[in-house]
């Protein structure tokens, strides 16, 4: 995963999900619907876009990178 290259680490991901805000919803995305994720952990803030695969009971992290501010 690119996710240590980009300085957020799973585990940042999982201990933010109390912060998570909605920012946009994709319902018709291509494979499965998908939602981009507003999150903060310490002082890091990040967006994260996941896929949710309801049949599966499953959430996919698509991607997680820190937003460019400006």
């Amino acid at each position: 995963m690119r996710l240590r290259q980009r300085l957020i680490t799973v585990q940042t991901v999982l201990d933010a999900v109390e912060s998570y805000d909605l920012i946009e919803e994709y319902p018709g995305d291509k494979y499965l619907p998908s939602y981009l994720i507003r999150a903060e952990h310490g002082n890091t803030v990040f967006h994260m876009q996941i896929a949710t695969d309801v049949e599966g009971d499953n959430v996919r992290i698509v991607t997680v990178y820190v937003p460019q501010s400006g």
